[in-house]
């Protein structure tokens, strides 16, 4: 993995972290990100958004008989639409804390994916041992003896622990918790061949530290990863990828929660394993 191809941040793009945008104003500093509405311009948008799901469904459901056909199988039942969930249960395997297994199928490519998005976005990776077994768990062999020389470089480079705000072994100030999490929203096949499958992970992230000190509050970016993954070893590995911005959502007018809040929500809240 070369600098620049990682999933990174903008001066250590070979972390195989999302990189973070700190917003203008502290939102742990009493200041919300945007200001409020007003309780009946509130009222309005509640009405109006419940309007247009009502006005939505029910175009949705008034679809002619060929539509009905078409969205049938021949035994009569709807098939399941190419974004929609396909019921296969999760793999119950688990290398070093990540699910592992997944089936030789354009589905279980997907799912790999999604799960080594989390936890190359997790807050292990700033730990030697345990970046050291997520780099195994994820890559082929190859690839993770190639990248992981320079992720230990990066991740121990103190200026850049320095600019994210945390000591030189990667650990969170007193009072404050590291937040670095990968939320992923969707998945799809762009390439197939016999042994190896491209899936995009369309994700949020969460980064950042929660505290009342904080100088780097947790903020939200989005991103799509390109994976390329190969079949090794009776399981999908990432043998490299792409990351680029977006697509990004238009934000809402909501008031950043207090510091307390969000460190209560990353530690009470646990992730998931994530099946297509």
């Amino acid at each position: 993995m070369s600098p620049g191809d990682e999933q990174g941040y903008s001066d250590y793009m070979e972390t195989g972290h999302t990189r973070t945008r700190l917003p203008d104003t502290d939102p742990y500093g009493g200041a919300p990100r945007r200001p409020n509405r007003s309780s009946s311009k509130s009222l309005v948008t509640v009405v109006g958004v419940v309007v247009l799901l009502i006005a939505a469904i029910a175009f949705a459901n008034r679809g002619g008989g060929s539509s009905s056909d078409e969205a049938s199988t021949k035994d009569g039942r709807p098939q399941a639409a190419t974004t929609a969930a396909s019921g296969s249960r999760p793999v119950e395997t688990k290398t070093a804390n990540i699910p592992t297994g997944f089936p030789h199928t354009a589905q279980g490519a997907q799912s790999a994916a999604a799960n080594y998005a989390v936890a190359l976005g997790s807050a292990e990776m700033f730990n030697t041992a345990w970046r050291h077994e997520i780099l195994e768990a994820v890559y082929t062999p190859d690839a993770a003896a190639a990248k992981q020389s320079a992720m230990d470089s990066a991740y121990s480079n103190e200026k850049f622990l320095a600019n994210i705000g945390l000591a030189k072994d990667g650990t969170a100030p007193n009072g404050q918790t590291f937040v670095s999490r990968v939320i992923p929203v969707g998945t799809k096949v762009t390439a197939s061949g016999p042994d190896g499958e491209t899936v995009e992970v369309w994700y949020t992230s969460l980064f950042g530290l929660s505290g009342d000190a904080s100088k780097n509050p947790v903020t939200e970016s989005w991103y799509t990863a390109t994976y390329k993954l190969r079949w090794v070893e009776n399981d999908w590995k990432i043998d490299d990828f792409q990351q680029k911005d977006g697509p990004v959502p238009v934000g809402r007018d909501q008031t950043a929660s207090t510091a307390d809040d969000m460190t209560k929500a990353v530690e009470e809240y646990g992730g998931f394993t994530y099946a297509r």
